[in-house]
């Protein structure tokens, strides 16, 4: 290695393997990879897979449980096995992040190899500067740092989390029994000041109130839209775009921007339940500390109050006499309405929602403040009641002509049209305001693969419809959808050729057939006659938040 040469830029060393039979449970460290036996459906297979140990830590006694009394004795002796009384935090290889478990110890395969995490080696620059008290010469590499003991994240993350609280309770009348006594955040995509203020304060990002967006000094795959091209340049090549080759990105690496404190973030619930439904939790979400390490959170579908334990929710419900979001109806179509509800009125209604959605994205930044959002809240109405699908919020005034702030549809209702829907309305209400509107970018994998589904279709669905040429200003102002997203879905769908010296949006057959299967699947629409809505207008002083 010349002088000149950092230390840094040399290859890594190969990790450390400990053989089959050399390592147990209790040499097991943050970091490990080791070999994990995970089901692979509801037929009773499983699999060895790889997976890397992100936290560490004791199985949890759940208080709100009644203790069985045939429970023997010897159980809960100092006897019991140690795989029975630790749990793993790991991340699967080649596997999306949502899919992160806690794993009991006797799945761990201890008869396969056992990979070391790399040490942690400071580079050394290289100087003619050296002192009496140093031995070592300019260019000589720091020894690797010692791997350090597991600490528990999950511990530490719902901490700081329910200390960053406030500890004045809310009130929602009779629901007030609610144990959700703390404060919960509101949604909101990190902006440029934020990260300022966060370089000002090095202890910002360990807080637990707040899941770090990190769009600055780590590795990020930007598939956010970008600026139009100058008419006086020619597109971007799209002969490398392959859809394959995305989606599996999307499956592997989960949002569009991944922290490294997020990524090594333990999520704190596993599951919840929401009405009939129990469904997995994805993502950390900053619930209070009490409530970390319970097998299941039980909330109310209605008022979203959460509580720990299924009695306590059954005796919630006795008394709670929400049946709707506490909003105005200003949609209603066959099965399917549509609430509008101020951020600034409803406070606990609204900071529930946005402390449930954080389970399912981790591409948001948490506040505690929603008063300057309006929520858009889609329900399925019975004779229970009405019961959310998804929502999205919308900022009361927007310097940037967002339309979304952000979009979620509960993953128990996912993958059947509604996330279209969710879209769908946000433009139609766009289209009432006479404003073009687009998504807070970069969208996270499931809410980019959505709008690029949702722009193709309504784009190419416009084009076969009309007599003529038809610009790019038209698209835009017939659909609402900004001029930066038409470009960009259009080169997405290689729809732009050059001819003659100008730019032509030609559809190709891959276009059309894609086009035909999509309108032959019946899916619900959005039907702006039974739209009652006027754009709410706010005054200085409402819009005048935190003071």
């Amino acid at each position: 290695m010349s002088p000149s040469t950092p230390a840094s830029e040399g290859p890594l060393p190969p990790p450390v393997i400990s053989p089959s039979g050399t390592w147990t449970l209790q040499s097991i460290v943050v970091g490990c990879k080791v070999y994990i036996t995970r089901p692979l459906g509801p037929s009773g297979q499983t699999e060895e897979r790889l997976a890397e140990i992100l936290s560490i830590r004791d199985k949890p006694v759940n208080p709100y449980t009644r203790r069985n009394k045939d429970v023997k004795e010897e159980d809960t002796s100092e006897g019991q096995k140690l795989e029975d009384n630790l749990e793993f935090f790991v991340h699967w290889d080649q596997f999306n992040k949502r899919l992160d478990e806690w794993v009991s110890g006797s799945r761990i395969i201890t008869s396969r190899d056992l990979e070391w995490p790399r040490p942690k080696t400071v580079p050394v620059p290289n100087s003619k500067k050296t002192g009496s008290g140093n031995n070592s010469g300019p260019g000589t590499p720091k020894a690797p740092a010692k791997v350090p003991r597991p600490q528990n994240l999950l511990k530490k993350a719902t901490s700081n989390a329910a200390v960053a609280a406030s500890p004045t309770p809310f009130s929602m009348g009779d629901n007030a029994s609610s144990p959700s006594r703390a404060p919960t955040p509101s949604l909101k995509r990190k902006t440029p000041h934020d990260e300022e203020e966060e370089e000002d304060d090095p202890d910002a990002d360990a807080d637990g109130d707040m899941d770090v967006d990190g769009e600055g000094d780590f590795e990020t795959f930007d598939l956010s839209l970008t600026e139009p091209f100058s008419e006086a340049h020619e597109p971007p090549s799209v002969s490398a775009f392959s859809k394959e080759q995305e989606i599996e990105k999307l499956r592997v690496s989960g949002s569009m921007t991944q922290s490294v404190s997020e990524i090594a973030r333990v999520k704190n619930l596993n599951r919840l339940q929401i009405g009939k439904h129990e469904v997995e939790t994805w993502y950390f979400s900053p619930y209070p500390q009490e409530y970390a390490h319970l097998p299941v959170l039980y909330i109310c579908e209605f008022c979203l109050s959460f509580y720990p334990s299924e009695f306590m929710l059954s005796r919630h419900r006795q008394r709670c006499t929400m049946m709707h979001p506490p909003g105005n109806e200003i949609y209603r179509h066959e099965d399917i309405s549509f609430y509008e509800i101020d951020g600034k009125r409803q406070l606990t209604w609204c900071r529930n929602l946005s402390l449930l959605s954080k389970c399912f994205l981790d591409h948001k930044t948490l506040y505690y403040d929603v008063t300057p959002f309006m929520y858009y809240v889609m329900v399925q109405r019975d004779s229970a009641g009405c019961h959310i699908i998804g929502y999205f919020s919308k900022e009361k005034e927007s310097a940037e002509n967002y339309n979304v702030a952000c979009i979620l549809t509960l993953p128990q209702h996912q993958r059947h049209g509604y996330g279209k829907l969710l879209i769908e309305f946000s433009y139609e209400l766009s289209k009432k305001e006479g404003k073009l509107g687009s998504p807070e970018k970069p969208l996270s994998d499931l809410g980019l693969l959505g709008y690029r589904a949702y722009w193709g279709e309504v784009i190419v669905d416009l084009l076969l419809n009309s007599d003529g040429e038809v610009s790019i200003d038209e698209i835009a102002q017939k659909t609402s959808i900004t001029h930066a997203d038409v470009m960009n879905t259009c080169i997405t769908l290689q729809l732009f050729k050059h001819y003659k010296g100008q730019h032509l949006i030609v559809l190709n057959n891959a276009v059309l057939e894609r086009h035909e299967k999509t309108r032959k699947k019946d899916r619900r629409r959005i039907h702006s006659d039974y739209l009652r809505w006027k754009p709410p207008v706010f005054t200085r002083d409402q819009l005048r938040f935190g003071w």
